[in-house]
């Protein structure tokens, strides 16, 4: 039978250097393995890197032709595009266990030693040499680079204590107490944040990456370490904190750019699979797709706002978060309200301001209005853009020769009537406020007729709510809501004296 066809129980009982030369074992590369295990997984039509979504025809066939090229790789893009999660799933790519020089630091080959003690040990006792296994899950190392990071912490030093310990001279390998780099010595080995790493550490990989071993304090210590490198990082423009070096650059063989999801739907299918739904969230909470798409909006908009850093980036956790924040706003509406059910509002939406203000950097002008007010003007064009894609376009609706199909509504706020929407409203006290308004169960019924019950009254508040951010009505933020009503009554109106200002957004 074949090395590699032989199932892991087997392999986990041979426990010598003869009995796995028996077993037909040939030592290979990280690298090497890495690649025959994607050859076999494109050979079988699996599915390579999965959950990583919007990436299939960039990044992840980018990723496979730098593992067939047996290339390091660096992974380079804003934060929130799942760079250290593409990094962590090429565990998957490496056997399920591979022998080791049984106690050695190093992860020895026992057909290939490279440590002192590994070599020592084989010398000694040949074929009977004792060997164990490796879990692939254990052969992947992540870092994170900080400015403390020292090349002690990556390649090693000499131990005083050891050289005390084993009355060894300075000079003798056994001294070295090995750092993470040469510990990941037939695996992954991941540094995040690449730019971040001081340069005059960034010098030391210099050998790691182009010949394979390693120098520690000018020993002559030759160790042609086997690993596959992974790096991330932010493009250098954003980060003022460093950058790669050059020489360093030029080492890495496969800089792969990443990028945003491009369509509202790749970043529904992110946003649903990583947002932790708590027990019971799932069963209470009704959604929809619309209030989906409109989180999912709000990130597209902050990408391409003037209050926005774009160098920065907006990440994926902004959505995530706003997905779990609309879930638990309905959530504590149901409970104060002693519902078992809910459906969700655009109240709801409106709530999740805080899971928005804390994911984007703002440039100065930002700055001076404020996260809560920027969150709420990108909030404000999430609506106006989906709007668009459910209901006419107002400004265009009133030249319509088939008559303006909000002039119903807009004509009961015109006689100066309001209505109020409060965030922890009962059910049955949302619906009586949104039916009051003469004309808008009919507009949903004749462009959105799908919606029915609870979804219904979903689009008659998003409706209201599209046709304010459209400046056919005013909305006015309230205590614990919003108050709709006519555009010229909320221009002209002024807050008497001892009144709260309200805020138009």
């Amino acid at each position: 039978m074949n090395y590699n066809d032989i199932p892991a129980e087997n392999l986990l009982k041979i426990k010598t250097l003869g009995q796995l030369k028996a077993a037909g074992y040939e030592p290979q590369s990280v690298k090497q393995e890495l690649r025959q295990n994607l050859i076999r997984k494109l050979q079988q039509k699996e599915d390579i890197f999965p959950g990583i979504w919007g990436y299939e025809e960039t990044v992840i066939p980018d990723m496979q032709r730098a593992i067939l090229s047996m290339h390091h790789i660096n992974l380079l893009g804003l934060r929130g595009q799942a760079k250290t999660r593409i990094a962590r799933q090429m565990i998957d790519l490496l056997d399920e266990y591979i022998p080791v020089v049984q106690g050695s630091e190093l992860n020895d080959d026992p057909m290939h030693p490279i440590s002192r003690y590994a070599k020592d040990l084989v010398h000694e006792h040949g074929d009977d040499t004792p060997i164990g296994w490796l879990h692939r899950d254990e052969r992947y190392t992540e870092k994170l680079a900080t400015p403390d990071v020292s090349v002690a912490d990556l390649i090693g030093d000499a131990d005083p204590i050891k050289a005390a310990t084993m009355k060894l001279p300075y000079s003798d390998e056994r001294v070295i107490h090995f750092g993470l780099i040469p510990r990941s010595h037939r695996g992954i080995f991941v540094i995040n944040e690449l730019p971040d790493l001081q340069a005059r550490i960034q010098v030391s990989l210099f050998n790691i990456l182009q010949e394979g071993d390693i120098q520690i304090r000018g020993f002559k210590v030759r160790m042609p370490l086997d690993i596959q490198f992974v790096f991330t990082a932010n493009p250098e423009d954003y980060t003022n904190r460093g950058s790669i070096v050059t020489p360093l650059k030029d080492r890495i063989d496969s800089q792969i750019i990443t990028h945003y999801p491009k369509s509202i739907e790749t970043g529904k299918k992110i946003t649903r699979q990583e947002a932790h739904v708590k027990d019971g969230q799932e069963h209470a909470v009704k959604t929809n797709e619309l209030v989906g798409d409109l989180i999912e909006q709000v990130a597209f908009e902050a990408r391409e706002s003037e209050y926005v850093d774009p160098k920065s980036g907006v990440s994926a956790r902004l959505t995530i978060s706003a997905y779990e924040n609309l879930l638990s706003a309905a959530e504590r509406r149901a409970l104060l309200n002693g519902e078992k059910t809910t459906y969700v509002r655009v109240a709801d939406f409106l709530n999740t301001i805080p899971a928005v203000t804390g994911k984007v950097e703002l440039v100065y002008e930002g700055e001076q209005e404020g996260a809560g007010h920027v969150a709420q003007v990108l909030m404000g064009k999430a609506i106006r853009t989906q709007f668009l894609k459910y209901f006419p376009d107002p400004d265009k609706a009133k030249k319509s020769k088939q008559g303006n199909p909000y002039k119903a509504v807009t004509a009961w706020f015109g006689d100066g009537n309001t209505v109020d929407i409060l965030s922890d409203a009962s059910a049955a006290d949302y619906k009586k406020a949104l039916l009051k308004v003469p004309g808008l169960e009919a507009l949903i019924e004749k462009h959105q007729p799908e919606a029915k019950g609870e979804e219904k009254l979903f689009m008659m508040e998003f409706a209201l709510h599209g046709l304010a951010e459209h400046s056919q009505l005013s909305k006015n933020k309230l205590a614990t809501g919003l108050q709709f009503k006519d555009l010229l009554s909320g221009m002209f109106s002024m807050p008497t004296f001892g009144e709260e200002e309200e805020e138009d957004f």
